[in-house]
């Protein structure tokens, strides 16, 4: 990787570069005068500037508090940039559910291998829980279970662009109403994989799992995507 010294890096705006060189996790920055001053700009353009890092889930400005550094992640960015996309073409979705299929079989082996045991036995715990769920009488949509099965198997990766990725595609997911599909039938086979994957997974036969991994990816195309226009608040 290139030293800090050859690094070109000079499409990002002053702040951005003020803010990956001084900003840490959870630190809070000066006040804007202050910066203001450091960076030689005018504090109409850095709160242009700040306004942008803000869009981008890098800073948490809060009133008589001040400019807070948050963890990065990549879905703040993605999301809004996909999500306009999906806006403008509702078929975008499609396109990105193909990256996040990609993402997720590229890195299955590493991510299933970062898990800790306790790590793989809380995947059969949120199965179990789902499996509960469309039993109930009326039966309950578990899809936070489902968002969560699937997001626990590459967490321990701390790759923070896998992470992002799939982080935006479930997000997107529940913008566009897929997170509310009734149909029971189609609920139970996609819990049948997620219940074999992981039984797969806790029997150590990582090449099974990832078969009904793949096969599992496929229901999606196969189903009627609901009528809903794309809700992004």
């Amino acid at each position: 990787m290139a030293s800090p010294e050859h690094q070109n890096l000079s499409f990002l705006s002053p702040f951005l570069q003020y803010l990956a060189e001084v900003g840490k996790k959870g630190d809070s920055l000066p006040p804007l005068t202050t910066i203001s001053e450091h960076l030689g700009i005018s504090l109409a353009s850095l709160r242009e500037q700040l306004e942008v890092a803000r869009a981008l889930g890098l800073v948490e400005v809060r009133p008589r508090v001040g400019v807070r550094v948050l963890p990065y992640s990549l879905k703040p960015a993605l999301l809004q940039s996909a999500g306009f996309a999906i806006q403008m073409d509702e078929t975008h979705f499609a396109q990105f559910s193909d990256l996040r299929k990609q993402v997720e079989a590229g890195f299955w082996y590493q991510g299933v291998l970062s898990m800790s045991p306790a790590d793989r036995h809380s995947l059969l715990s949120l199965v179990e829980r789902a499996e509960e769920k469309l039993r109930r009488n009326p039966p309950q949509l578990p899809h936070e279970e489902h968002r969560e099965l699937h997001l626990s198997m590459y967490r321990k990766l701390n790759n923070p662009f896998v992470l992002g990725i799939l982080e935006a595609y479930w997000d997107l997911y529940e913008a566009i109403g897929l997170a509310y599909y009734t149909d029971m039938n189609y609920l139970c086979r996609v819990w049948d994989y997620h219940r074999r994957m992981v039984e797969a997974i806790l029997n150590e036969n990582l090449d099974l799992g990832f078969q009904l991994l793949m096969e599992h990816a496929g229901l999606l195309t196969q189903r009627q995507h609901p009528d809903i226009a794309p809700r992004f608040e």
